[in-house]
């Protein structure tokens, strides 16, 4: 079985003073998070490369009922040609100090779901501690697919109602679930939403490109609430007609009027690197109807290359992502972009909005001009109103490095609610994003998520908690 050497691994980050008002701030030394592949010897899922021992597409959550509670879930020894082994979860109880591997039940190889492969991993957790994870599974040798859910009540230490919401098992190639998400309602426990795209492709493969004549992905909602022992029927929330379709649905949940936002990439032709538009549908009835979408802006992304070598990188490059104030609701979303520097390469675009999404702000630039990519941000706001970005890029590799691909993490912050960014913090790095998984170039995965802890007695208003990917191992580290 194949596999990678160097692996290209997960890191949680803890962080304080980058988002509070002090202009100090320093990154403590990482701290292990993952272990050995518990996958290693299965068997299941060929053909394809795999890469035993590689983590990619990180995301972490912080319990609001503990917050000294973190949960991270990633993809566990990824294939060249789409998914993983499965998922695995891991939990700290001490703020990310130490951390405790589980499996996910969403694929063969974890002895769940009897699907091959296992992609997207996500995390969410309610108010009352429960934390919900979701999945998108599928096999590698038919079209079955399906999007399932599990939920843990201890912390992350195990998982169970393990819930199929959608499953698509028939042999005509015709529907393929994808990018799901899941939120939990952050004031009523018990309550969460998944969201994701469905393609539908008559005639063709899920993977077929979007010139197939009468493909379409909707939107599809589902929720709970009843704390993940069931879902709703999966039901249609954005309708878009032939040759259309969404991806990376996201939703964020206000928490003075519980107004649900779906954000989104909304694609459409002609198909150019202008295909995709950063959008958002909302329901203040708590998903039962939808708007029509809104049109925040053009997504103007460019493949992600090595600029020596002109090597593809994957990214999330048609994926955006939302954020809201927990306090006042101000919307927030980033994408990457190459409107700043002529359509050459992509760089870090931020909007923002204060009145529900009526009105948006015009993209700036989150990250500092260095000449060289910038890819897979991030965003988070805390209590306060602080905005934290996070992204990588390549501005340390050298001109004439054809060997590596030197990488670097990066958090930069903003204290004026989004109008400008500063007090850029080195959160990890350089590392070699070539001993990464190669799935349709350098892959780190297409998103990465951080959270944050609010006020809580005798420390300062927030934590924040970084993900990423790092070559080694999962790891943690603290900012002060």
């Amino acid at each position: 079985m194949p596999c990678n050497k160097p692996r290209a691994l997960l890191i949680g980050i803890p962080l304080a003073a980058a988002l509070a008002t002090s202009t100090t701030s320093w990154a403590a030394a990482p701290i292990p998070v993952s272990g050995p592949s518990p996958f290693a010897s299965c068997t299941i899922g060929g053909p394809g490369t795999i890469y035993v021992n590689a983590e990619v597409e990180p995301w972490l959550a912080v319990n609001p009922a503990n917050p000294s509670n973190l949960i991270g879930v990633w993809q566990q020894d990824r294939w060249s040609n789409g998914g993983a082994h499965g998922l695995v979860a891991a939990s700290s109880f001490n703020g990310g100090a130490t951390w405790q591997q589980t499996t996910l039940p969403f694929s063969a190889c974890a002895k769940g779901l009897g699907y091959e492969r296992a992609s997207d991993p996500w995390v969410s957790i309610g108010p009352d501690g429960t934390a919900y994870s979701v999945s998108i599974s599928f096999n590698q040798s038919n079209n079955n697919n399906a999007v399932a859910a599990a939920v843990s009540k201890d912390g992350g230490l195990s998982w169970g109602n393990l819930s199929v919401i959608i499953a698509d098992n028939e042999p005509t190639l015709q529907f393929f679930n994808d990018k799901e998400s899941v939120t939990a309602n952050p004031t009523k426990a018990g309550v969460a939403y998944t969201v994701w795209d469905r393609l539908e492709l008559p005639n063709g493969n899920p993977y077929a490109n979007m010139h197939t004549a009468a493909f379409r992905g909707p939107s599809m909602f589902s929720k709970t609430v009843d704390g993940g022992l069931t879902w709703s029927s999966a039901s249609v929330i954005v309708k878009v007609p032939s040759r259309q379709q969404t991806i990376g649905n996201q939703i964020v949940v206000n928490s003075q009027n519980g107004t649900l936002y779906d954000f989104f990439d909304l694609i459409s032709p002609p198909f150019s690197k202008a295909a995709g538009r950063v959008a958002f549908v909302k329901s203040t009835d708590d998903g039962a109807t939808w708007t029509k979408p809104q049109i925040i802006a053009g997504l103007q992304t460019v493949p992600v290359t090595d600029p020596n070598t002109g090597e593809p990188v994957r990214t999330g490059d048609i994926i955006p992502e939302p954020a809201i104030d927990p306090a006042t609701g101000q919307l927030y979303v980033v994408w990457q972009d190459s409107r700043f520097n002529g359509g050459q390469y992509d760089e870090i675009a931020l909007s923002t909005s204060t009145d529900g999404g009526q009105t948006w702000s015009a993209p700036i630039r989150v990250n500092p001009p260095t000449g060289r990519p910038a890819f897979n941000p991030s965003v988070r706001v805390t209590s306060g109103g602080t905005v934290a970005v996070t992204y990588y890029d390549f501005r340390t590799l050298l001109a004439g490095n054809t060997s590596t691909l030197p990488t670097d993490y990066w958090q930069t912050t903003s204290m004026d609610g989004g109008k400008s960014f500063s007090s850029e913090l080195h959160l990890a790095g350089s590392f070699d994003l070539k001993t990464a998984p190669n799935a349709e170039g350098s892959f780190v995965g297409d998103y990465e998520e951080f959270a944050t802890e609010y006020s809580s007695p005798n420390r300062r208003d927030y934590r924040a908690f970084v993900s990423a990917i790092w070559e080694g191992q999962i790891q943690a580290t603290t900012e002060d």
